[in-house]
């Protein structure tokens, strides 16, 4: 039982980092300069996977929810990739619905089923048939059924607990080089940069340091 519970807990791990992984390389994937090269690359030939062990596979993903879960990960994708388009747009309607529209368009784009396929071949390299059939029995169960449901809410408790201890880490590291170097850091800062603020206000600013020169 040790040892199943053991495959299982690597099992989840790998499929949470192939999940994030795609999540974030869809995006710049979906660059304008990237999309050429993609048309132009030779794409890889995926190896062959039998046919009983690729249904199995399938049969687990659904069992345990691969399917949502990789979608609250584009949603979650989306959402962290919107707060920093966010900053970048001015702060007014129009900027909210150029966001809006990338939104729309990134759902859109997202290829879940691609995503499916790949975990497919990844885990076709990492875990036997037997594995496989072993993982199948032990979702089927009452147990394996509360590891499908609780490890998603966990995951995300712990990224919640890793955040805030980096987050402290990453203020209390900054105060020290700031301390050992307060010129140098003087203008030193954690985050995005500066709040935006509303296209007349940027407009405004930059006319008074045009016309001040006094104005850093």
């Amino acid at each position: 039982m040790k040892a199943v519970l053991a495959l299982v807990i690597i099992y989840v791990g790998t499929f949470l980092v192939a999940i994030q992984g795609s999540s974030q390389s869809s995006v710049r994937a979906a660059a304008p300069d990237s999309v050429g090269a993609q048309d132009t690359a030779s794409p890889k030939t995926p190896k062959a996977i039998d046919s009983i062990k690729e249904a199995d596979i399938r049969s687990l993903m659904e069992l345990i929810g691969v399917r949502d879960q990789v979608q609250d990960a584009v949603n979650s994708g989306s959402q962290q990739f919107r707060e920093k388009l966010l900053a970048t747009v001015p702060n007014n309607d129009q900027g909210q619905a150029f966001v809006n529209t990338w939104a729309i368009a990134y759902q859109k784009n997202y290829n879940v089923d691609q995503v499916l396929d790949q975990l497919v071949s990844i885990y076709d390299q990492h875990y036997t048939e037997d594995e496989i059939k072993g993982l199948l029995q032990f979702y089927g169960s009452p147990l394996g059924q509360k590891v499908a449901a609780e490890m998603p809410k966990i995951a995300h408790e712990v990224q919640v607990a890793s955040r805030e201890v980096s987050a402290k880490a990453a203020r209390e590291a900054l105060q020290a080089a700031k301390a050992q170097s307060p010129e140098v850091g003087r203008g030193a800062r954690l985050g995005n940069g500066q709040r935006r603020m509303p296209l007349g206000d940027q407009a405004q600013n930059q006319t008074q340091a045009q016309t001040d020169p006094q104005q850093p």
